[in-house]
């Protein structure tokens, strides 16, 4: 896992967080703090008969095939999506994520080749 944070001036979110390979290992607490995204890219490009599953949860941490997430983002094999939330989606503990190849909650299979995540942060 690669994980970065980069400060950014506040014209929307001021914390780009970036995961260079996002996938079966949670992400714990990627910002320290609590916030809201308003932007979210996940780039699934090098994947391209596999879709994958992008879970975050409001939390400093989680377990990869029990934690309930509280949002799930399919993106299609050899696909890169970008959603963007006008009124954000706010976390009040933090921000955990992972990436795995179903949907379910009990899922725990990780991507086969890299998945990048992007997402801005207040």
């Amino acid at each position: 896992m690669a994980v970065t944070v980069t400060n950014q001036a506040n014209p929307i979110g001021n914390k780009l967080v970036q995961d260079t390979d996002a996938d079966n290992t949670s992400a714990n607490n990627t910002t320290g703090a609590a916030g809201t995204i308003y932007y979210l890219e996940i780039d699934n490009t090098l994947n391209g008969g596999q879709n994958v599953y992008f879970k975050l949860v409001d939390a400093a941490s989680a377990t990869v095939g029990s934690t309930n997430p509280d949002y799930t983002f399919r993106v299609n094999g050899g696909l890169r999506r970008s959603f963007i939330f006008p009124l954000g989606l706010a976390f009040g503990t933090g921000f955990t994520h992972w990436c795995v190849t179903g949907p379910t909650v009990t899922d725990n299979t990780s991507p086969t080749n890299n998945v990048t995540v992007r997402y801005v942060t207040t």
